[in-house]
C-alpha cells in the first residue's frame, strides 16, 4: 500500500476537523450565512439563519433565496457586479434583508454561492416612521437616535436624513406667521429666506389682504439685521409733506412750528430697517426724495441743504402695478427699478385653495380663545363653501368671515346661517347703478342724469383704484384738481373709499 493511501483517514479527519472548525466560527456570527448551490438551493445556514427562518425553511422562504441565488450566479458568471463591495436588498418572504454574496468552492469541488445576510426589518420600521410622522420628522429623529444603540456610521446616516428632510419640509422660523404649507407658500418662505440675508432693497405685491406685512416681518426677522431697529410706515395714510417731514426730518425754521431740528424715521432706524406700505401712492417729490436714499444712502431734512449718510434696509409694498404706473408716467422709472431689485410676489388666495382649511383652523382657534366660545367643528358643508368662494379680499376677508361666524355662533359648531360672506362690492355697485338709471329715465333731463352717471364713473374709477385721486384722475384723462372738483360736486369722498378698500 502506497504512503498516500495510509494519509488518507489521516486527511479525511483533517477535512472533518476544518468543517467543524468553520461551521463553528459562522455559527458564531450575528449574521446570517447561506451556502447556495448554483440552482438556488440551500446547501446551509448558520445559527443566525436558522432562528431567523427556521430549519428546514419554508417554501416561500426557500423560493426567494432560490431566486437570489439564481440572480447572483447570473451576475458572477456574467461579471456584471463586484461581490465584495456590492451590497443588496430585497425580500425574503415577507423580511426585508440586505446581502452580499461570494463564489464558494465546497470540498468536493462543487461551485457554491456564500450569502453574508443582515435582517433590516427594525431599519424599515424607522425609515417608515421617519415617513409617516414628517409634520415632527426633527424630534422624531432626535429621539431615535438617542435610543439606538447604533454605531457612529448608523448615526451619520440618521442626521443625514434629518438635513434632507428638513429641506423638504421648508424652513420654520419663530417669526413666520403666515399660514399654509400649499406650494405656493412654500415657494414663498424659499424666496424669502433665500433673499432675507442680503441688504437688497426688496419691493412685496400683492393684492389686498393678502399679507405683505407678515412677509416684510418674516424678511426683516431672518435678516443680519434682526436685532436692529425695525419701523413701519403706511405712505398713504399721511399727508404728503408731513410724510416727508416724518421720514427725512427737519430744521429748525422751515416751517411754521418748527421751533427746532427733528431727525426723521430714516435717521432714527439708522442701521436696521424701514418698511414703507402703499409705496406706489407716493407723490414724485417723495419718489425723487426716497430714490436718493436708495442710490446715494442719504437724506436731507426738510428746510436743509447739507446731506446727512445713513444706512437703512428698505422693504416696500404695494397693491399697485408699479410697471403699468410707469408706462402711465406716474412714477419714475429709476426709483422703480431700484425698489424692484428683489420682487416678492404673495399669490392670492383664490390660487392656493388648498390652504383654506388651515387658515379657517388657525382663525377659529384664535377667535375662539379670544371671544370664550367652545367650538370645535365646523362641517365639510362649510368648508366646501369657502373652497368654492372667489375670495376678491383674500385672507383678510376670510379672517373677517370667521371672525364674524365664531361670534355668532350659539353651539359648539358653526352653521351656516353664521355665515355671512361680505357682497361683493363691485357687483352690489353695478347693480344699483343699473337701478338708479333705470329709476331716473324718463322722469329727470339729460343733464341731470349725465352729472348721476359722471358721479357713477368717479366712483368707479376710485373704487378701482383704491382711493387714489392722482391715478384715478389719470385713467379718466383729467387733471386732479378738476377731479377733486367734481368729487366735492358729488360729495364724493376718496379717504371713505381707501378706508373702504383696505378694511
Amino acid at each position: 500500500m502506497s504512503s498516500s493511501n495510509l494519509n488518507i483517514p489521516n486527511m479525511q479527519e483533517e477535512v472533518q476537523r476544518l468543517s467543524t472548525n468553520w461551521r463553528t466560527l459562522l455559527d458564531a456570527m450575528p449574521e446570517m450565512v447561506f451556502l447556495l448551490r448554483d440552482n438556488g438551493s440551500v446547501e446551509y445556514m448558520n445559527r443566525s439563519a436558522k432562528a431567523c427562518f427556521g430549519f428546514p425553511c419554508g417554501e416561500k422562504v426557500a423560493a426567494s433565496l432560490q431566486n437570489v441565488g439564481q440572480i447572483c450566479s447570473s451576475q458572477l458568471t456574467n461579471g456584471t457586479t463586484t461581490p465584495e463591495t456590492c451590497v443588496i436588498e430585497t425580500l425574503i418572504d415577507t423580511t426585508p434583508v440586505e446581502y452580499s454574496s461570494v463564489p464558494f468552492v465546497g470540498y468536493t469541488g462543487e461551485k457554491l454561492i456564500m450569502l453574508v445576510m443582515r435582517n433590516i426589518t427594525q431599519r424599515k420600521k424607522f425609515e417608515r416612521e421617519l415617513l409617516e410622522f414628517n409634520t415632527s420628522i426633527e424630534t422624531i429623529l432626535q429621539q431615535k437616535i438617542g435610543e439606538l444603540q447604533a454605531s457612529e456610521e448608523m448615526r451619520t446616516k440618521l442626521m443625514r436624513q434629518v438635513n434632507s428632510l428638513k429641506s423638504q419640509l421648508g424652513h420654520h422660523h419663530y417669526a413666520d406667521k403666515m399660514v399654509g404649507r400649499s406650494r405656493k407658500m412654500r415657494e414663498l418662505r424659499e424666496m424669502i429666506h433665500q433673499v432675507s440675508g442680503s441688504d437688497a432693497t426688496i419691493l412685496i405685491t400683492g393684492e389686498s389682504g393678502t399679507g405683505k406685512e407678515l412677509v416684510a416681518n418674516l424678511v426683516k426677522a431672518t435678516s443680519s439685521r434682526e436685532d436692529k431697529a425695525f419701523l413701519k410706515i403706511n405712505c398713504n395714510a399721511i399727508n404728503d409733506s408731513l410724510l416727508e417731514a416724518d421720514l427725512f426730518g427737519y430744521e429748525k425754521g422751515s416751517f411754521t412750528g418748527a421751533t427746532a431740528r427733528k431727525i426723521g424715521k430714516f435717521e432714527v432706524v439708522n442701521g436696521g430697517t424701514i418698511f414703507l406700505d402703499e409705496i406706489g401712492d407716493i407723490s414724485p417729490r417723495m419718489q425723487v426724495a426716497l430714490l436718493r436714499v436708495l442710490q446715494n444712502g442719504e437724506i436731507i431734512r426738510v428746510g436743509g441743504t447739507e446731506p446727512v449718510q445713513v444706512d437703512v434696509r428698505v422693504i416696500a409694498a404695494t397693491n399697485v402695478d408699479l410697471a403699468q404706473a410707469v408706462k402711465e408716467k406716474k412714477f419714475r422709472l429709476d426709483l422703480y427699478y431700484r425698489l424692484n431689485i428683489i420682487n416678492i410676489d404673495i399669490p392670492p388666495l383664490r390660487e392656493r385653495k388648498e390652504d383654506i382649511v388651515e387658515l379657517v383652523s388657525y382663525f377659529v382657534n384664535h377667535y375662539r380663545d379670544a371671544f370664550k366660545k367652545e367650538i370645535d367643528f365646523v362641517p365639510k358643508s362649510i368648508i366646501n363653501r369657502l373652497l368654492e368662494h372667489d375670495w376678491p379680499g383674500n385672507v383678510r376677508e376670510l379672517e373677517n368671515l370667521i371672525q364674524r361666524a365664531v361670534l355668532m355662533a350659539k353651539g359648539k359648531m358653526i352653521t351656516e346661517s353664521d355665515l355671512l360672506f361680505d357682497q361683493d362690492p363691485r357687483i352690489e355697485q353695478k347693480r344699483n347703478e343699473t337701478s338708479v338709471i333705470d329709476e331716473k329715465l324718463g322722469t329727470m333731463p339729460l343733464k341731470s342724469m349725465v352729472a348721476d352717471f359722471e358721479a357713477i364713473i368717479i366712483r368707479r374709477a376710485l373704487d378701482k383704484y383704491s382711493g387714489n385721486v392722482a391715478t384715478a384722475a389719470g385713467q379718466l384723462n383729467i387733471g386732479k384738481t378738476a377731479l377733486y372738483d367734481k368729487m366735492k360736486q358729488h360729495n364724493i369722498s376718496a379717504k371713505r373709499i381707501k378706508d373702504k378698500t383696505q378694511a
